[in-house]
C-alpha cells in the first residue's frame, strides 16, 4: 500500500488543509495510508486525531522574533526534530510527503528532502512565511490558495487551486444552516471569529458596544478560552431579551453551519478565510493581525480587491459596531460582497492538491 505522510503546524490555518486533504486521500481507490508528523504543542495532536488521522509527535520550533538564546533553542529544537522525522520517515517509507506550512512542517520536509522523497508543500496564506520560503526550494511540487501566490513561488512548479475546506462548507444549504441554528425568517446573525486562540483586541471591540449589536442581530462570538469569562459577564448584564440573542463560545465545532447561516463575519485574516469565506459565500469586515511577518496583511488585502471584504486596522477597532451596523444596514452591499465571495470557491481544491501529492509519489 503507498504510504503518504502529512505535515505542517503552528495555527490551524496550517492544520485544517491537511485534514481536508487527508479526507480527499481517503476517498481514492485505493486509498493511501496515512500519518501526521508534527508538534504538539498547541493542540496540533486534538486536532489531527480527530479527524481520524494516526499522529506521532516531531518537535519544532519558531524562529522569527527570537532572542539570541531563544533561537539557540529553537535551533536546538528543529534539530531533535530533524532527526526524530528523518527515523520516522525511514520507519514509514512514505512516497510522498505533503507539507502545509507552519515553523511545525519544517522538521519533516527538511527530512523528506534529506531522504529524497517527493515533497509537495501548500502556501495557505497570499504571501509565504518563513517556514514556506525555505521549502519551496526542496519541493518537488507547490499547490497555492490564490493566483497572487505566483508573485512569491516558482511558477514551473506551482498548482494555483484554491484553499481546502471541510466539506460542510459546500454540502449545507443556507436554508438548512439557518434553521438548524433556529434563526426566524429575515434575523440577521453576524459571526465574529478570531484566531485558534482567539483574539483579545477583536473580543473587547465586541464586547464594548455588545448592546448595539445584538439589538442589530444575532451575534455568535467565538471568544477563545481565555476571553470566555469576560463574554459571559458581558452577557449576564444585558437585559434578557437581548442576552438570548448573544451566543459566546471558547470554540464551535459547527462553525461551518454558522459561517454558512451568517449574513456578516468579522474575522481576523489568517490563511483559512482564504477558503472559508468564499465557500461560505459570507461577506466580512477584515481586521488582520501584524504578529508572524503580518501575512494576515495580504489575504485581508487580496479579498478586499476582490470586491468580498473591507479590512479595518486594529487601531481602528473602535469604529468596528459602527462598521457591522452600516453593512447590516445596507443590503445590497451585503449582496455584492457575497457575491464576490462565493465567485472565488474552489470546491475541488482539496481533491486537486490530493492529485498532486499522489502524481508526486508515482
Amino acid at each position: 500500500m503507498t504510504s503518504i505522510v502529512l505535515t505542517g503546524g503552528g495555527t490551524g490555518g496550517h492544520l485544517f488543509p491537511a485534514v481536508a486533504v487527508a479526507a480527499a486521500l481517503r476517498a481514492l481507490e485505493p486509498a493511501p495510508a496515512l500519518v501526521f508528523l508534527g508538534p504538539a504543542n498547541r493542540g496540533e495532536r486534538a486536532t489531527i486525531e480527530a479527524a481520524g488521522l494516526p499522529f506521532e509527535e516531531v518537535p519544532a520550533a519558531p524562529i522569527r522574533g527570537r532572542s539570541p538564546l531563544g533561537l539557540a533553542r529553537s535551533f536546538a529544537t528543529l534539530a531533535r526534530g530533524t532527526a526524530r522525522a528523518v527515523r520516522l520517515l525511514r520507519r514509514h517509507r512514505p512516497a510522498a510527503v505533503f507539507s502545509t506550512g507552519g515553523y511545525g512542517s519544517f522538521p519533516v520536509s527538511l527530512a523528506a528532502w534529506l531522504l529524497r522523497r517527493p515533497l509537495v508543500v501548500f502556501l495557505p496564506d497570499v504571501a509565504p512565511g518563513l517556514a514556506v520560503r525555505v521549502e519551496q526550494r526542496l519541493a518537488s511540487r507547490l499547490a497555492t490558495s490564490t493566483p497572487a501566490a505566483l508573485n512569491h513561488l516558482p511558477r514551473a512548479k506551482t498548482s494555483v487551486t484554491g484553499y481546502p475546506v471541510r466539506p460542510e462548507f459546500f454540502s449545507l444549504s443556507r436554508e438548512a444552516a439557518r434553521a438548524g441554528l433556529g434563526l426566524g425568517p429575515g434575523e440577521r446573525l453576524v459571526v465574529v471569529a478570531g484566531a485558534s486562540q482567539g483574539s483579545r483586541a477583536l473580543n473587547d471591540a465586541v464586547l464594548g458596544r455588545l448592546a448595539e449589536l445584538v439589538e442589530a442581530a444575532a451575534v455568535v462570538h467565538v471568544t477563545g478560552q481565555a476571553g470566555l469569562e469576560a463574554a459571559e459577564r458581558t452577557r449576564a448584564a444585558l437585559p434578557a431579551g437581548l442576552a438570548a440573542r448573544y451566543h459566546p463560545a471558547p470554540f464551535r465545532a459547527d462553525l461551518p453551519a454558522v459561517m454558512v447561516a451568517a449574513d456578516l463575519g468579522v474575522f481576523r485574516a489568517g490563511a483559512s478565510i482564504l477558503g472559508e469565506l468564499p465557500a461560505a459565500g459570507l461577506p466580512a469586515i477584515l481586521v488582520p493581525g501584524a504578529f508572524a511577518g503580518g501575512h494576515q496583511r495580504g489575504n485581508a488585502a487580496w479579498l478586499a480587491a476582490q470586491g468580498a471584504a473591507e479590512v479595518l486596522d486594529e487601531a481602528d477597532l473602535p469604529a468596528l459596531a459602527d462598521r457591522v451596523l452600516a453593512l447590516l444596514a445596507d443590503d445590497a452591499r451585503r449582496e455584492q460582497m457575497r457575491a464576490a465571495a462565493s465567485a472565488l470557491a474552489r470546491p475541488s481544491a482539496a481533491a486537486d492538491i490530493a492529485r498532486l501529492v499522489m502524481e508526486a509519489a508515482r
